[in-house]
């Protein structure tokens, strides 16, 4: 049987209804989950680490790093052929897309979460965990970066986004579908992911916002973030990237200010491209130095932005990174 390590972040899977509040609140240690999961230990060698009971909201991009760190240590050990990382579910695009960005290894890393707590009957955790160890021992999954499992889907870390609030059937891959599914104990994958990546960096720079973009706005958000301080900004622009023309003149401010400015679109699929010219259009924005972004969403293009600036602040080595073609 295959040896595999489950790191436990926290997260919905590890919570319970409090009699006090009503609410849902972390309550069991990575031990305790294993033990009401009794068939995880006859599908391969289980070992657990507990990194620790957050809540989704209450992950940082440092926290990221570290546990990126934790995760490259065990993965580079002989003795481990995979990894499954339990985490809520809010911010589980974001660190499974920081783990993909920064750790190099064919060995399978699979993120899950669960959208309903141990109290509710469709408590949908187990299945997860059983599903993702499953995933682990199919040979096929090897060299796909990091993997993302809820509901029996299998979706790509630098694809997927969680587009429902409580649906079991929350993350998908808007652009480019599942790259594979788990039914019933087997594993079936259709494609690998569109592309990988990887940035070999010793730190990371977290200063970076990310500002939405709506109808009639003007250059007041832009001015604050900038005079702020901020190190890099992440703009979700309209449609295929577009921007009032009054918000034009709020990010020409911030990259005068010599501070990078990433776009991406509010849709929640398509790329960005800089196919209009009219005022506050792609065109304009391209030239006043504003990088693209292909596919990716707003919070996934300030995670990458966040990594990269631990390597450069460089605008045209940034551009490099976002707008370089893969196929």
């Amino acid at each position: 049987m295959k040896n595999i390590l489950i790191i436990f972040v926290g997260g919905t899977f590890s919570m319970k209804i409090d009699e006090t509040t009503g609410g849902a609140i972390p309550f069991f240690h990575g031990e305790q989950l294993l033990e009401m999961i009794p068939e995880a230990k006859s599908l391969a060698n289980i070992s657990m680490y507990e990194f620790g009971l957050y809540p989704g909201p209450h992950m940082t991009p440092e926290l990221m790093f570290d546990l990126s760190k934790l995760v490259k240590n065990f993965i580079s050990q002989k003795t481990i052929d995979g990894i499954i990382i339990t985490h809520g579910t809010d911010t589980l695009e974001e660190t499974a897309y920081f783990l993909d960005l920064t750790i190099k290894t064919d060995k399978p890393i699979v993120v899950i979460g669960a959208m309903k707590t141990s109290s509710e009957s469709d408590w949908d955790g187990p299945r997860n965990m059983l599903d993702a160890i499953q995933i682990i021992n199919n040979s096929n999954s090897f060299g796909l970066g990091v993997l993302v499992c809820l509901n029996g889907e299998i979706n790509a870390a630098s694809e997927v986004t969680k587009t429902h609030t409580e649906d079991l059937e929350t993350f998908h891959s808007m652009d480019f579908g599942a790259v594979g599914f788990v039914d019933r104990g087997k594993v079936f994958f259709n494609r690998a992911p569109r592309k990988l990546e990887y940035f070999d960096t010793e730190k990371i720079n977290s200063n970076v916002h990310l500002i939405k973009v709506y109808a009639g706005m003007d250059e007041r958000y832009f001015r604050f973030a900038a005079d702020s301080g901020i190190d890099g900004l992440v703009v979700e622009a309209m449609g295929v990237g577009n921007v009032p023309p009054k918000a034009l003149n709020g990010i020409k401010y911030v990259i005068d200010k010599e501070i990078p400015v990433v776009l991406v679109s509010r849709c929640p699929a398509g790329e960005t491209l800089d196919i209009y010219s009219y005022p506050g259009a792609g065109k304009w924005l391209k030239q006043a130095g504003v990088i693209f972004s292909d596919y990716l969403n707003g919070q996934k293009a300030r995670i990458k932005l966040i990594i990269l600036l631990g390597i450069t602040a460089d605008s045209e080595k940034l551009r490099s990174f976002f707008e370089e073609e893969f196929f």
